[in-house]
């Protein structure tokens, strides 16, 4: 579960294609996400989103919650908080902070990023360590990636299968390689009405806890904004899927084909 739910908030948060012509967020944005687990809902993810500066730079602050309500909680506690700033001109991260607990499992890890230098500075503070790791001026954190994707790619030049390569650091494993496919665009319900999506497929390591590479699902609306509305993943035992539950502070209309 540890290894599933930092790649659950990052989907959460990895809207995808926006246009390059028309940004796809403002300060104020808000969304909020009910996860099922099989017949459970087991938890709310929320992602609010400020303007602030930060040493003198004019950056996005964003802040990803999410924790285990109801029943869910009794056999598996979540509280996690993610948090990025990210420059609200270049969409290049400059700080992100991830404090979690996953059922006893916890971390407490900020991560400074230092383009001079060419390195990120990793401070564990529950084990009280700091690493040095080296970056290129295209890094991304788990959080300032899906901004950064909203505004700088058009579907307009996507085919079916096409795929973008990003490399991310959000953890003392290092930089790794994300990727994620286009499929096309499908129609969902969802409790606002039916909204037309883009449909990707995460490419993730089969292992522990997804039964295979191509275990997991994004749909995000094709729309202005590209937020996502649902999120499946099949699990080694039983099934996960996210929803759209709440939305506020939208910069463009959330396109809606028929209100219920």
């Amino acid at each position: 579960m540890k290894k599933l739910l930092p790649l659950l908030f990052l989907l959460i948060f990895l809207p995808m294609a926006g246009q390059k012509t028309r940004p796809a967020f403002k300060s104020g944005e808000w969304l909020k996400f009910r996860i099922h687990y099989g017949i459970l809902n087991a938890s709310y993810a929320t992602m609010h989103l400020t303007a602030e500066t930060l040493d003198s730079i004019p950056v996005y602050h964003v802040v990803g919650r999410g924790k285990t309500t109801g029943f869910a909680s009794i056999f598996f506690k979540v509280d996690d908080t993610y948090e990025s700033y990210f420059g609200r001109r270049n969409s290049k991260p400059y700080k992100f902070i991830r404090k979690i607990d996953e059922g006893g499992y916890t971390k407490d890890i900020q991560i400074d990023f230092d383009y001079k230098e060419g390195k990120a500075i990793l401070q564990d503070f529950k084990n009280d360590k700091q690493m040095d790791i080296p970056i290129h001026n295209g890094i991304q954190d788990l959080i300032s990636a899906s901004y950064y994707l909203r505004n700088n790619y058009n579907l307009e030049e996507f085919e079916e299968g096409q795929a973008i390569d990003l490399d991310m650091l959000f953890d003392d494993d290092g930089v790794f390689r994300f990727q994620l496919k286009y499929l096309g665009k499908e129609i969902l319900r969802t409790k606002f009405g039916k909204v037309e999506c883009l449909k990707f497929r995460p490419l993730v390591q089969s292992g522990r806890v997804f039964k295979e590479k191509e275990s997991l699902t994004l749909w995000v609306s094709n729309d202005l904004n590209k937020i996502p509305i649902r999120i499946k993943a099949d699990l080694a035992v039983g099934s996960l899927k996210a929803d759209l539950d709440g939305y506020n502070g939208l910069r463009n209309q959330f396109k809606i084909i028929m209100k219920p």
